[in-house]
């Protein structure tokens, strides 16, 4: 029979599977985290809810403000007819690349006729993808 005290080993903690578990969610919360675009302009989107956000590596942004003016990729179009705001959009469409996306960017109050103005400013020069900038509801109700 053996009577003498045994040494009691030290728990150890291991930090090694904490770690990993740090890293995915670093990682998953990197991947799904969505950047805010601004303009210049200062617009009133209107309000929807959507599932997800896309982001297009091709894009024209078209921003529309209130008053009619328009804006293609942060900079301003001199006149509020389609064939100015074609030009404009030709323009961006061909830095940014072949089959690019337009997204118009038109703020809660402008006129019906300011965004068919931009629909008819891309159907003029070729671009057939369109998409609207929505916000969210949660957001409309914070500003």
């Amino acid at each position: 029979m053996n009577f003498r005290p045994r040494a009691k080993d030290e728990p150890e903690i291991n930090l090694i599977p904490f770690i990993d578990v740090l890293l995915v969610i670093l990682i998953f919360l990197m991947l799904t985290t969505t950047y805010s675009k601004f303009t210049e302009m200062q617009l009133k989107l209107p309000v929807a809810d959507t599932d997800a956000q896309r982001d297009y590596p091709k894009e024209v942004v078209v921003a529309v403000s209130t008053d009619g003016r328009y804006m293609v990729n942060r900079e301003a179009v001199t006149g509020r007819g389609p064939d100015a705001l074609a030009s404009a959009m030709e323009a961006a469409a061909a830095r940014a690349g072949k089959d690019s996306v337009v997204i118009i960017s038109a703020d809660a109050t402008a006129t019906h006729q300011s965004v068919i103005t931009v629909m008819e400013a891309a159907r003029r020069i070729g671009l057939s993808q369109i998409t609207f900038a929505t916000q969210s509801s949660a957001q409309a109700g914070s500003k």
